[in-house]
């Protein structure tokens, strides 16, 4: 076989060739994305992978991220008797459901 970009090569079947496509950016960030979990460095892994300025692979990192959810926030305070007394954090929990539309909408 020789090193072309597409190998062609005859079986008893007949002809048979490979095929190579260069990876995408978004294969790339996807494998960023396994690698690390900081934009600073998947932004690093996708220039050295596929050659491209920093700002190119920042860009694609920041706009193939995943969204952050804003369902679930959690505060923690220290304050109040108990929180100083044992040392340990209050948490509150606010959770947003959301409203179930199909059962109003049958009544």
């Amino acid at each position: 076989m020789s090193n072309q970009s597409n190998e062609i090569w005859e079986t008893k079947d007949g002809r048979r060739r490979v095929r190579r496509d260069p990876p995408t950016i978004e294969e790339a960030v996807l494998a960023a994305q396994g690698l690390s979990n900081e934009t600073g460095a998947q932004a690093e892994i996708v220039a050295s992978l596929m050659h491209i300025s920093a700002d190119e692979a920042r860009g694609a990192v920041l706009r193939l991220a995943p969204r952050k959810s804003v369902d679930r926030i959690t505060i923690t305070a220290r304050t109040g008797r108990t929180a100083v007394h044992q040392g340990a954090p209050r948490a509150v929990v606010v959770e947003r459901i959301a409203p179930r539309r199909g059962l109003a909408a049958r009544r």
